[in-house]
Order: structure tokens, then sequence, then C-alpha cells
């Protein structure tokens, strides 16, 4: 059937002209009002299918021109193209990880623990890996970090420097497999952090130092406790830890009360014949400090602070020698007093203080100097009561009498390693180590005379007779493993400046203010001069030592003030 017949157009319409829309109607197909004109048709697929086009679709011909070849996707954590793992800088960490630093084994565990303490935490020598069953999962962090501030307590309480006792804290840690550690002490509070990994949260434990006590037989017991925990032959559990711990704290102090006592008279009156007294001197100094010792004792059982018991035993001394003066007894007054005050002067409290400021910890540092300036002002306020009492009574006491140091070299020896040996007492020492401390405090006396012969000052006499006393102090307690403090802080007792105090109290009681600042400061001097020769020579003899690392024990390098 034709479209005429079907839609009954004759011929004649057939004929007629028909306009554009008839046109479009007859002559093409129907379309939609929506449909792409001819001329902006895109171009058919080699299928035949038109390809699906968004109206966002950019216009033939600005098409920009893919790259012939693109560059992977890659991931984040995928070295640069450019990084060569053989040629790598500095700024990236090598892909096998930071060389481990080597720690030999037969050095002491302070060297070792002090050197890695210096490191950061990325850097330290890795654990060596002990295989354990499934059934042993080590000791629990909590105990283990409990553990270590009770031994870090003790040897705080015990006057050891705070690197120290940093250096034994980290070796306990270690010893039970907690590397990851980051001990701090400060004068009164110890911490530790514990952080297993980079993922997990960290454990931080912290212990206060509420009560001080001079113990050294204890102190030395710490530390061998430390020395046999940081053996990697010796495997000691930490109950076992717990019960040597146990035992150190009960045990008694190696001497009775009476002792102290005695030593303490002893201690006077060896420093009253090393400044020139005679035997009537050496008892007077011996009662005076006895009679305070008592007295002390006294304050402390009924609470008293330490301030009021230096101020109540610097007392005896000064009445005693007042009271012979008074008497008019021709003995030397000065030399009863000087007597009494070094067996008072906070020696080891003055080294410990020194020694942290030089290591760093300015805290700490801070703290114990201010301790020891709260017992000097002490003793001062004693003394200076008794003076002002016997001015006023007419007792003539010279500030400008000079003591002998020089004039008898064999009683002054003599008198300084008695002066030690008490000191050690006193400090409640090993018995085994009172020896070689009274030899190290008489060799220190002979290098001090034999200065003061040639024409030193005392200052540099005193500095250099202190660095020997910590060199060899040092030197033994590394023969010994143990620490250097039995060995250094009574030996440095013949050199405590006793006498420049003394006369710059009693040029202030007699209202020579300017005089006596003067020799105070003179004592001042010579006491840094005592704590910095002790520290020097400690350092130096580590210098010497090896210690199995390149770095050795890492500090600040600051060549300016700022």
């Amino acid at each position: 059937m034709s479209f005429r017949e079907r839609y009954g157009v004759t011929e004649a319409e057939h004929r007629k002209p028909q306009s554009d829309e008839a046109r479009s109607f007859y002559d093409s197909e129907i379309t939609s009002e929506f449909a792409v004109p001819d001329g902006l048709a895109m171009p058919r697929t080699v299928g035949g299918e038109p390809e699906t086009t968004s109206e966002f679709a950019l216009p033939k011909g600005l098409d920009v021109p893919q790259p012939t070849a693109a560059e992977p996707e890659g991931s984040a954590f995928t070295a640069p193209r450019t990084y060569s793992a053989k040629d790598a800088p500095p700024a990236f960490t090598p892909p096998t990880g930071i060389p481990v630093v080597s720690l030999t084994k037969d050095v002491p565990w302070q060297d070792r623990m002090r050197t890695m303490l210096r490191m950061p935490v990325a850097e330290r020598p890795a654990l060596e890996p002990v295989h354990k069953s499934e059934d042993d999962a080590g000791p629990a962090v909590p105990r283990v970090l409990d553990l270590t501030l009770r031994i870090g307590e003790l040897l705080l309480a015990g006057g050891e420097g705070a690197e120290d006792v940093e250096a034994a804290m980290f070796a306990v840690c270690r010893s039970y497999g907690l590397d990851r550690c980051e001990p701090n002490v400060t004068f009164t509070l110890l911490s530790i952090t514990y952080q297993p990994s980079l993922v997990d949260d960290p454990v931080t434990a912290s212990r206060t130092v509420r009560r001080r006590g001079t113990d050294y037989t204890r102190l030395a017991a710490v530390f061998q406790l430390v020395d046999d925990l940081s053996d990697p032959e010796t495997a000691i559990s930490l109950e076992e830890a717990y019960r040597r711990l146990a035992e150190i704290r009960r045990n008694r102090h190696p001497y009775p009360t009476w002792v102290l006592t005695s030593a303490s008279g002893l201690l006077a009156g060896a420093a009253s014949v090393l400044v020139g007294g005679d035997l009537l001197v050496f008892v007077a100094a011996m009662l005076g400090a006895m009679l305070g010792d008592r007295l002390a004792w006294l304050c402390a059982g009924r609470g008293l602070p330490e301030f009021y018991q230096f101020t109540v035993a610097a007392m005896p001394p000064a009445a005693i020698g007042i009271a012979l003066t008074l008497a008019h007894v021709d003995v030397k007054a000065s030399a009863v007093i000087t007597g009494g005050l070094f067996a008072l002067l906070p020696g080891r409290a003055l080294v410990a203080g020194v020694q942290d400021g030089l290591t760093g910890f300015y805290i700490t540092a801070s703290a114990r100097l201010l301790e020891v300036m709260y017992f000097f002002v002490g003793i001062v306020v004693g003394v200076l009561v008794m003076l002002y009492v016997g001015v006023q009574l007419g007792a003539h006491l010279n500030p400008d009498e000079a003591l002998s140091t020089a004039s008898r070299p064999l009683w002054q020896i003599t008198a300084s390693m008695l002066l030690s040996l008490t000191f050690a007492v006193l400090l409640q020492q090993e018995r085994s180590t009172v020896l070689a401390v009274t030899l190290n405090g008489g060799v220190a006396w002979c290098v001090y005379g034999a200065m003061q012969t040639g024409g030193f000052s005392p200052v540099a006499s005193t500095a250099v007779a202190a660095g020997l006393v910590g060199l060899f102090g040092q030197l033994l307690s590394r023969y010994r493993f143990a620490s250097a403090l039995p060995y250094t802080t009574a030996a440095i007792g013949p050199l405590l400046p006793g006498s420049a105090t003394y006369f710059g109290l009693l040029s202030i009681a007699g209202n020579e203010v300017d005089e006596g600042l003067v020799s105070l400061s003179k004592a001042a001097a010579l006491a840094m001069a005592i704590a910095i020769g002790v520290n020097l020579g400690s350092e130096i003899s580590r210098l010497f030592l090896r210690v199995g690392s390149a770095g050795k024990r890492r500090a600040a390098k600051r060549t300016r003030g700022f």
C-alpha cells in the first residue's frame, strides 16, 4: 500500500506544493523535539551506536590531550624515585635501621646506663632477644616500675647524685626487659615512664622522698643489688629483688649511737689539732662536739627540723671556747670553736649539689644548695648567739688571730687521717671502705700542705687536693663496682673551711661586718673549690676509662650564653 492510499491523499493534493513542516513530516522520520540537530551530531562509533555524552562534555576540538605514558598511582609510604637506599641522605632513616651502638659488658653498669640515658630513645641499643615460653609472659610492668622507684628512693635519700640515681633506675628497668623507659629525678620526687610501643599508652609511676638519712652501708647494698640485676649471667626474679630490698631496709646501722657520738667528738678534736690546737684544745673540742651531738639527737627526737638541730649543735663548742677565754686559760679558743664547726659543716650535701649542677640537673642542684644554705645559716645563728654573749661578758676574742696550718706536719697528717676515719664512721660506711678513705684523706692533706708551703693560694690548693680525692675515689669505686661517695665524701673532711667560717662569724659579732663578709666569702670560695675539684677529678677518671661507645656520655654543647 502506498503512502497516498494509506492516508487518503489524492493525486492533485500530492502535486500541490507543501510547506516546510509538511515536507519535514513526509520526507523524514518522526523525531523528538530534543533530538540533536544534523550539524551537531556526535560521531558514531564503529559499532554504529551513538556514544552517550553529558551536557557538561567539552565540544570537539577543546579536548585536553592526554599524556602518552602516565605514571601509575603509588602509595604515600612508597619511597621517591630519586631515593637510593645505598646513598641515602642523613634526613632519611636507613632501610636497615639505625646502627646499634655497641656497649662492652666488662665496664660498670653506671657507665653503660649513663651512656644510654644521654641518647634519644630511638638510638638506644636494643635489648637482646630472650626466648620465653608461652606461659612465661614476664613480670608485670607496674611491679617493675614500683621496684625501680623504691631503689631510686633509697639512693636519693642516701645522698646519691641525681645522675647516678637515674642510671640505676634505668638499669633496673632494662634488666627486666623495659627498654623504652624515661626516669626523672628531682630533689623530692622520682618518676618513671614506660611506653611499650608508639601506639600503646605510656605507663607512668612516681614516688616522693619524704625522709632522708645518711647510711653509706645501705647505699652500697643497693648498688650491689643493681649490679646483680644488671648482670646478664645472674637471673634474679622480681620476688627475689623485692626480698633483698626489704632486707636492706630492715638492716640496722653498722655503728651504734654511742659510737657515732664518740666519732663526732674525735672528729672535732682532730680538726682542732689540724688548725694548731694542743691536747687541752683537743679535749675541749671533743667535749663540745659530743654535747652538741647529744642535744641535736634530743631535738630530732622531739621532731624539730634540721635547721634547729644544727643551731643547737653549734652552741656547745662555741660556749666552751668562750668559757675557756673567760677563765683565762692559755688555750686557743678559736681552735676549739673551729673544731666544733668541722663536725657540722654540710660537706656531703655541698658536693652532691654542685655535682648535680655540673651534670645538668639544675632543679635538684638548686634544692640541694638551698638546703646547704639553711644548714649553714643554722650554724651561723648558733655560733653568733654564743659569740655575742661572750663579747657582752667581756671575753676577748681576737678575729685577727692566725691558726697555724704547716708548723707540725706529722701531727697534722695524723689528725687529717683521724678526721677522715671518724667522718667515715659518721656516714655509716662499711668497715671495708674505712681504711681506703682514711688514706685518701691523708693524701689530700699532704697535697694541700705541700702547695700551701709552696706559696699557692688556699683556693687553688684546696681545688687540687679535692680533685685528687675525686680521682682516687672514682678509681676505687670502679675497682669495687660500687658508689664513689663512700670513697670521696669523708676524704674531703680535712679540707672543709672551718677556720674561715669561724673568723667571719667572729668579725660579724664584733661589728666588723665588712671583714666578716670577706672571710665568709673566702669560706664559700673554698667550699666551691672542694665541690668542683671532686667532680672534676671524677670526670677526669672517666676520660681515661674505656666506655664501650664512641659517644660516651653525651652532654649539652653550649659554648655561648644563649
